[in-house]
């Protein structure tokens, strides 16, 4: 080897030991700093199986909401050929009706407003919201959403009022100064935001009113909104929103678009850590997360090679996949002695980054339960799970839900009680399309003579006389949540308490 290169002179052999040298101290000051963008074979070579399991534990628990919101966005914006398919990105696509037990992407889907979806792809340049003026009496809320599924900010009756207006959506790396016409600019902590509008709906005959409304959310790049050429830049052009990015930053680059996995696959297929890792290249790294995402390179997560369950060991990846088990099983403890119990509410699991508090065990089970619920000054939601005498509730029993003369939920818009069959969380097929019962429903339901509501929650009819008052039911296991929009302080402060499900055979 030495004579197909020549003789190298003293001078060189001391620049070439120099950058031995420097290459060395190169790659110690690599792996000291996690290595991160080294493939992802050599970190799994460093790990034990042992240490590979509890990294894919904590970084499943962490990571589950930024996946589930990925493959919820895949299926309304992406997936074209999808039952499920909405729209594409950077457009503001309105359902004029109520979901049914046909909407299947989101678990404990609302039946009570029409919504309006906007899948936000803040990499080119920010968008512009535009709110018609809405009647008083009539509730709305538009609910900013992040890839970690943070609720972020807020436009609506409860925070801007009814009167209309105009507002700025900026991704992590828009430096812009605020346009004239802007009441206000809403920053997003990722590049791909998600905003669900709510629209009450007054009633059967309310259709077209809502519909009207919905005509009036308007949206525009901010180019478009000063009337400039729109901006070049390194994302797909927003002429073609509905495909994934090809490069996410310069630095960053994403050969493709990854299908998600089903929601059952998720608890088991590695390809999670995979989807995982692109939706971590789409945001800064937040300070708190820095030594977690440390410890997730160690896997590949979050590196620029990415995480590759072909690069690791047979004993490692069956410990990968341990530890997704081992995720789950915390998340079951965790339901039975926290949430079961009622010592953790909505209202802790659901809210801002800063009001989580990096409780990713929080941040979890808040997607599992009700991905996209709303912080509880904007709704809060007792969940009926369980009978007065401490069972689970299925539809071989009957139950009632009574509410004291006076004690209905105290709300500034208004409540609902909504049947959801299990273990999908989905709206239940009946012979009367009741999905929920709600206060918009109260001159139509029947009033005991002690001026209580009782609501009949059954799978078989209660009889003519109390079929007003029915919420059917499956046959099988169910649960019912609560919705108390824009919730008085006496629900939030724990002085109004949901009443139970008393069984009655």
């Amino acid at each position: 080897m030495h004579g197909a290169v020549g003789e190298a002179q003293p001078g060189q052999k001391l620049e070439e030991a120099m950058e031995r040298q420097s290459s060395l101290r190169r790659l110690l000051a690599s792996m000291t700093l996690g290595l991160i963008l080294a493939p992802t074979g050599i970190f799994a070579q460093n790990v034990s199986p042992d240490e590979a399991r509890a990294i894919a534990k904590d970084a499943y628990i962490f990571g589950y909401p930024l996946v589930e919101n990925y493959r919820i966005q895949y299926t309304y914006f992406v997936d074209q050929s999808g039952a499920e398919y909405k729209g594409p990105w950077n457009k503001v696509l309105n359902t004029a009706r109520l979901f049914t037990p046909k909407d299947t992407t989101i678990q404990t889907p609302n039946s009570d407003t029409p919504y309006s979806m906007l899948g936000a792809d803040l990499r080119v340049e920010p968008l512009v919201l535009g709110v018609p003026k809405i009647d008083e009496k009539r509730y709305f809320s538009l609910q900013f959403i992040d890839a970690y599924t943070f609720n972020f900010h807020y436009v609506g009756s409860r925070t801007t009022g009814n009167g209309g207006g105009t507002y700025l959506l900026a991704g992590p790396n828009w430096t812009g100064d605020t346009p004239a016409g802007i009441d206000d600019v809403i920053r997003s902590e990722t590049d791909f935001a998600f905003v669900i509008y709510r629209t009450q709906l007054m009633g059967p005959d309310d259709l077209d009113n809502v519909k009207k409304i919905q005509a009036g959310y308007t949206l525009q790049p901010l180019s478009a909104f000063l009337g400039q050429t729109a901006k070049d830049g390194t994302a797909v052009p927003l002429e073609k929103p509905n495909v994934l990015p090809t490069k996410v930053t310069v630095d960053h680059p994403v050969t493709k678009a990854l299908t998600p996995v089903t929601q059952k696959d998720e608890k088991t297929d590695p390809k999670f850590f995979e989807i995982l890792d692109l939706t971590l290249k789409l945001g800064p790294v937040p300070d708190e997360e820095k030594d977690l995402r440390a410890r997730m390179a160690k896997l590949g997560i979050g590196t620029e090679a990415g995480f590759d369950p072909d690069s690791l060991s047979p004993e490692v990846l069956k410990a990968v996949q341990a530890g997704m088990t081992d995720a789950w099983d915390a998340f079951d403890t965790f339901k039975k002695e926290q949430i079961d119990t009622g010592k953790v509410t909505s209202a802790d699991m659901f809210g801002t980054r800063e009001e989580i508090g990096g409780n990713w065990m929080y941040r979890m089970a808040a997607v599992i339960l009700g991905i996209y619920g709303n912080s509880a000054e904007e709704a809060f939601y007792p969940v009926l799970q369980l009978d007065t005498d401490g069972n689970a509730l299925s539809g071989a029993n009957a139950y009632t839900v009574t509410f004291p003369k006076g004690q209905l939920p105290p709300v500034n818009a208004f409540w609902s009680v909504t049947m959801y069959g299990l273990p999908q969380s989905l709206l239940v097929e009946n012979p009367i399309n009741r999905y929920l019962v709600n206060s918009p429903m109260l001159p139509d339901l029947k009033m005991n003579d002690d001026g209580s509501l009782t609501i009949y929650v059954q799978n078989e009819a209660p009889g003519k006389d109390k079929e007003s008052n029915w919420l059917p039911a499956p046959a099988g296991p169910f649960w019912m949540a609560m919705r108390l929009y824009w919730p008085k302080e006496a629900a939030l402060k724990g002085d109004w308490k949901a009443p139970g499900v008393e069984k009655t055979n």
